[in-house]
């Protein structure tokens, strides 16, 4: 009887032997793990947070404990085509007020990156207290400078023994 079964699970195509657990899940240029559930997936996605991955299940009406692995291709589409059209409230996206436009926008992926990397060049540029810490290796917002950020062996107000 066992090497029946045994057998039988030979014969099987390789997509069935596949668990759901170790199959991964492409959504906006990402791998998602199919063991997770809908709502924790989602922000494997950069630029999509805890509130942005509810707001989707809730608009999408995909239950949240759903498992990655369980989507359908349409509903996967739906999500992708979600995120493209950014049609999510204005509190909940990344770029309020942008620089360029004056308009609110919503980045996800690459283009978070790109639009991150300009702003930190453009302040850089203007010599701006924020762009002078950023070209310096610093912290930026305010942190302390004595006790931590020593890593790269830039400390402030220590000398540092040779």
């Amino acid at each position: 009887m066992e090497k029946e079964k045994q057998i039988q699970k030979e014969k099987q195509t390789p997509r069935e032997n596949i668990e759901s657990e170790e199959m991964l899940i492409r959504i906006s240029g990402y791998d998602i793990p199919g063991s997770k559930n809908v709502y924790v997936g989602l922000t494997k996605v950069k630029g999509v947070s805890w509130g942005i991955s509810n707001f989707t299940c809730v608009n999408l009406k995909i239950p949240r404990n759903k498992k990655i692995s369980e989507l359908s291709k349409e509903e996967i589409a739906k999500i992708e085509q979600f995120f493209k059209e950014a049609n999510i409230t204005n509190f909940l996206k990344n770029r309020i007020f942008g620089f360029e436009d004056g308009e609110t926008k919503h980045y996800i992926g690459s283009n978070l990156d790109i639009k991150k990397d300009f702003d930190i060049r453009r302040l850089r540029k203007i010599r701006s207290y924020k762009g002078v810490r950023h070209s310096s290796g610093l912290p930026v917002r305010g942190q302390r400078t004595r006790s931590h950020f020593r890593k790269r062996g830039k400390a402030v107000g220590v000398k540092r023994s040779k």
